[in-house]
């Protein structure tokens, strides 16, 4: 009897132990597909913005590897904003919210990752830190690092931090920024050891305290996604340079509908020449269009 119970015990440990290594490698090899969400531009597609004034260009970074970027231009520039999106659409949906920072005469620096709009090249970790640290060069070559902004959001938090920590940018603006990649997919695999499985572990909590310049952390109280939680965490670990500022009720994607986030921009990036909120010059009424319902989509 009890041989017949440790063999079944080492049969069933033997189909787990498989099991877990079949999942570690399915979780390794397709991790792509549910990190990153692109949207695919073709060469000739041709961006429109009805009330920004902007340029497009295609900077080679090497054989096979392109990125597509917008500039949004300020009538009277006083800097520039590197604004880095997060992980869906390109910079095509992205776009409209660069007159939030317009208004305040800064011009607007967005770029698509690798894969993303018309970018080009192979996702990587270390690929897409080269890639944006290439752009701010190139940003630093027409204008003076104290007047260069950095904006991550969400996806992009990780890389404007590690860009901020290794430049002399004037802030770093953090918009629902997560304390590592690592940890947000370790709450939907809490079974298997993510830190080692990830190809974009992006460890923000790292990078964070090598930043000197001061960073503003702004993040919803009601994100699901990436819990408020996480900036706090963040914030304690560069108590001297950063501030968090929450938006009471706000998700994930949804700040730009609030008015104290855009209130909070204004004080940070306007200062003193910050005015009371004004909606028209801003991106509150973007509202992200609902999905239609199953049957009234197929049925129309």
């Amino acid at each position: 009897m009890f041989e017949w119970f440790s063999n079944n015990l080492i049969s069933i440990f033997t189909v787990v132990v498989i099991a877990y290594f079949i999942i570690s490698i399915l979780v390794y090899f397709i991790q792509d597909y549910f990190l990153f969400h692109p949207e695919k531009l073709s060469p000739e597609f041709e961006f429109q913005y009805n009330n920004l004034d902007f340029d497009e260009h295609n900077i080679e970074i090497k054989e096979g590897v392109t990125l597509s970027v917008l500039r949004f231009k300020a009538k009277n520039p006083v800097g520039v904003l590197l604004y880095l999106k997060g992980n869906s659409r390109s910079i095509k949906g992205w776009g409209k919210f660069a007159i939030d920072f317009v208004s305040y005469n800064y011009d607007v620096i967005m770029v698509d990752y690798r894969g993303f709009g018309k970018s080009t090249g192979r996702r990587s970790q270390q690929g897409i830190k080269n890639d944006l640290q290439i752009i701010y060069d190139k940003i630093k070559m027409q204008v003076d690092e104290k007047f260069i902004i950095i904006y991550g959001r969400s996806l992009g938090s990780g890389f404007a931090t590690k860009l901020a920590s290794t430049n002399q940018p004037r802030m770093l603006i953090l918009d629902a920024p997560y304390y590592s990649l690592a940890k947000i997919t370790s709450k939907y695999l809490p079974f298997l050891p993510m830190t080692y499985l990830l190809k974009f572990p992006i460890p923000t909590y790292k990078w964070i305290k090598y930043v000197k310049c001061p960073i503003h952390i702004i993040h919803g109280t009601k994100d699901r996604l990436i819990p408020f939680e996480s900036s706090i965490k963040l914030s304690h670990l560069n108590p001297t340079n950063a501030k968090l500022y929450p938006i009471i009720g706000g998700g994930h994607n949804n700040l730009h509908i609030f008015e104290p986030y855009h209130e909070i921009l204004g004080k940070i990036i306007g200062g003193k020449n910050y005015k009371d909120f004004n909606t028209t010059n801003s991106s509150i009424n973007f509202k992200k269009p609902k999905k239609k319902k199953f049957f009234k989509r197929f049925l129309k």
